[in-house]
């Protein structure tokens, strides 16, 4: 049996976070963190117990140590993550906002190392993981990293691996929307779990109802899809059940950023462990919900002790089934 239990792979930049609010170019003191959202559900599943292997490229400087460092000290295994010394390791800036809208974010990624991942970089030992999650986030880095991708995902179903899959949609990195949407839909084609949020499925199927949204992965091969829609919760369809689960409460909102991380942690983490769809969208909401009151990426994820206390433990009323697909509103189409 694999010592791997989840496969994660992307690219994990180094980030400069600002001290105060305000506009990036007035800002003077940052400190120093990382941000991927591949990484950031590697984050969650390691600090609920899973063995995670980390799959990546970073540069040989000190942002590349710092953020493989940095994986280490969350738990990940980072013996296959590659040292590129003629590529660099890629950065982003990210604004403070206090009053829970989105930051502004700026990106240095372009050519870096992450992006020379290929299909040289897939191991035999990689491909004995039980699980793989995979993003939309490195297929757009690169044709190479998009080839590799494709590969990966093919061969770990094909040796009958679970694969969950969230677009995760980075419209700025690819040369045309109609190639976005044809290579993200061919990937999700290759996965048991979908995890778009609505007006990311909404734009890759054309259609506008969640139902029909999820209908359309079912077709293609899927075994269940869940849909984010923000504070609402999520709706979510299987082959056999379908249903709306309500999102949970959060009285301050502190940085958005991360949410749909934390939401893939759940489902990923309760579906491995056996869960029904539903419990673990349930899941997925109240990891989402603790992902947006703490400022950072990956900050807010828990720990297995965390997550027992503080949701296990819990009054879970605000959780409720509901037949069919639920009423949508502007807050959630923006998700």
């Amino acid at each position: 049996m694999s010592d791997i239990d989840i496969l994660s792979f992307g690219e994990t930049m180094a980030m400069l976070v600002a001290e105060q609010t305000g506009d990036l170019a007035a800002v003077e003191h940052f400190h120093k963190r990382i941000a991927g959202a591949d990484s950031n559900v590697a984050i969650g599943l390691s600090r609920l117990g899973f063995n995670v292997a980390w799959l990546s490229r970073v540069g040989a400087d000190s942002l590349g140590r710092f953020v493989v460092e940095t994986l280490i000290k969350e738990g990940l295994d980072c013996s296959h993550v590659a040292v590129d010394h003629q590529h660099p390791t890629g950065f982003q800036f990210k604004s403070r906002n206090d009053d829970g809208s989105d930051p502004q974010v700026e990106y240095f990624r372009r050519g870096s190392a992450a992006s020379h991942l290929s299909v040289q970089s897939i191991s035999d030992t990689l491909l004995s993981a039980r699980h793989l999650h995979a993003t939309g986030i490195p297929p757009a880095l690169s044709a190479s990293a998009r080839e590799m991708s494709l590969e990966l995902m093919t061969r770990m179903r094909h040796a009958g691996r679970s694969v969950s899959f969230d677009p995760n949609l980075r419209p700025s990195l690819w040369a045309s929307e109609q190639e976005m949407i044809r290579e993200i839909n061919r990937l999700a084609a290759l996965a048991h779990w979908v995890l778009p949020g609505l007006s990311e499925g909404r734009l890759l199927t054309g259609f506008e109802d969640p139902a029909d949204i999820a209908a359309f992965y079912l077709d293609q091969g899927a075994e269940a899809v869940a849909i984010k829609l923000g504070p609402q919760g999520a709706y979510y369809r299987t082959q056999l059940d379908q249903g709306f689960v309500a999102g949970v409460p959060v009285a301050n909102v502190v940085d958005t950023v991360g949410a749909g991380d934390g939401f893939a942690v759940g489902m990923i983490s309760a579906l491995l462990e056996h869960q029904s769809f539903a419990e673990a969208v349930q899941r997925a909401n109240w990891i989402g919900s603790r992902a947006v009151q703490s400022r950072g990426d990956m900050e807010g994820l828990p720990t297995r002790s965390e997550l027992i206390v503080e949701f296990e433990a819990a009054d879970r009323e605000q959780a409720h089934s509901y037949s069919g697909s639920p009423p949508v509103t502007a807050a959630a189409a923006n998700t």
